[in-house]
């Protein structure tokens, strides 16, 4: 499978042309192409959260502490002592730093349910939730977060299957069909509980009108001209 600083490029690569693709047919303005390059990025190195000893995943738990002890401040601010607060919020943090990825580490297996469709699905719902319900982000911009958290996600699928092909003797290595998969076929209860915390995030995702209003206003006509050109 790919390394650690493939998936990073790519996903980089990546991220940016889908951005300025957007940008190209006035969907997005130029301020939002960091932020959703960013977003890209991250969606392209969350599929490894569940290796062994994984860069992304060790990141990914430092965030999420950084992010309980956050909303717990955002929270409860004039309702607790300060000295109070702040001790729950270091309490939050470590419990989800420490016990909580040490539990994810023992119940995940690498290649397993967040190594598939299901899985992008799930992260991109759950960041679209976050970014409009907790970080107060318009609908619009959530959904981009989202949308581009799973994009980067199947990027790094897509290059994981690609690496699983030995072009030089053209045949399949045993990895094969690992990556790029609906949901784990193996571990169906995983599969199962995963789903259901899709279909519960998708009840409680901002609506998404604003998207199809951006795109029923997008010139099609120029997009097809732009994209033959590319091709020319």
């Amino acid at each position: 499978m790919a390394n650690f600083k493939t998936h990073l490029s790519v996903a980089t690569f990546a991220s940016t042309a889908f951005a300025g693709g957007l940008f190209q047919i006035s969907v997005v303005d130029p301020v939002d192409i960091p932020r959703l390059i960013f977003f890209g990025v991250i969606g392209g190195l969350l599929p490894d959260v569940d290796a062994e000893n994984s860069v992304p995943a060790r990141r990914l738990f430092n965030s999420l502490a950084f992010l309980a002890a956050g909303l717990i401040l955002y929270r409860q601010t004039n309702l607790i002592p300060a000295k109070q607060l702040f001790s729950y919020a270091v309490i939050a943090a470590l419990l989800v730093r420490y016990p909580l990825f040490y539990v994810f580490r023992k119940t995940t297996k690498h290649r397993g349910v967040f190594h598939s469709l299901l899985g992008a699905l799930f992260f991109g719902f759950l960041v679209t939730c976050l970014s409009h319900w907790f970080l107060q982000w318009d609908s619009l911009q959530s959904w981009y977060n989202g949308i581009f958290i799973g994009f980067g996600f199947i990027v790094h699928l897509c290059l994981d299957e690609i690496y699983s092909v030995n072009l030089s003797g053209l045949r399949m290595k045993k990895s094969f069909g690992t990556a790029l998969k609906l949901f784990s076929y193996n571990d169906m209860l995983a599969s199962g509980l995963l789903l259901v915390a899709v279909i519960a995030l998708m009840s409680v995702t901002p609506s998404a009108d604003s998207i199809g209003q951006v795109f029923a206003k997008t010139n099609w006509k120029e997009v097809a001209q732009i994209g033959t050109q590319l091709l020319k």
